[in-house]
């Protein structure tokens, strides 16, 4: 059985978009509206700072390595915390971290080799912390590459990022939102309970918003 042909039977993908396979995001709500992660497709999602990106992001990385896929995650600002993580369900031992020293350009370039190298369930692309005007700097080639190289291929890119970069070369965009914060306590001591969350659905369906709640967000 040749490469292709493994990574079909393992993951489940098919080339055909009309039998396009999608990754449940552990979410309940919110595979309710999306059905999960589109395979083969790059899927932004976006949000300020403790909005949930990186809750959704936990669990769609707990949802691939359950299924014993290698999964990798280009860290540009040294954002990632693998106890989190843990917590949430990922498998460390099938996840590939790397770190770029807050550098954008290495992210990318990490990014490219992985994408082209295969073999990946989910790459996940965090450029949460790079500043606007270098991000705005990124030529929107970098996006149709990656589309190009994932496009008849089992595997999902994730962007998490504060606003859209990858736009019309992303199959999925999920606006992430932070509705309510739930507090325990006396006044002057009180201890966090647990956070609502909301992710719209900005593309390629209809908007529409999945409620869910979190203990720890970013």
């Amino acid at each position: 059985m040749n490469l292709n042909a493994a990574l079909t039977t393992t993951l489940g993908f098919r080339s055909d978009l009309k039998t396009r396979e999608f990754l449940p995001t552990g979410l309940a709500p919110l595979d309710a509206i999306i059905e999960g992660v589109p395979r083969g497709a790059i899927s932004e999602i976006i949000g300020p700072v403790s909005s949930g990106r990186t809750t959704l992001i936990h669990s769609l990385l707990a949802a691939s390595t359950s299924k014993f896929e290698i999964c990798a995650y280009v860290d540009t600002d040294d954002s990632f915390d693998p106890v989190t993580a843990t917590a949430a369900g990922v498998a460390l031992s099938q996840l590939v971290w790397i770190r770029c020293g807050h550098n954008a350009g290495h992210a990318l370039k990490a990014a490219d080799y992985l994408l082209h190298a295969g073999g990946f369930g989910v790459v996940v692309l965090d450029l949460c912390q790079v500043p606007p005007r270098i991000a705005n700097r990124i030529p929107i080639s970098y996006w149709y590459r990656f589309r190009r190289a994932i496009e008849n291929t089992p595997a999902i890119l994730a962007l998490v990022q504060n606003e859209p970069m990858a736009k019309s070369c992303a199959s999925l965009m999920l606006e992430m939102r932070r509705k309510k914060t739930a507090w325990r306590g006396a006044p002057g001591f009180e201890l966090l309970r647990g956070v609502e969350l909301e992710a719209l659905s900005r593309k390629p369906v209809r908007p529409a918003t999945a409620t869910f709640k979190a203990k720890a967000i970013s």
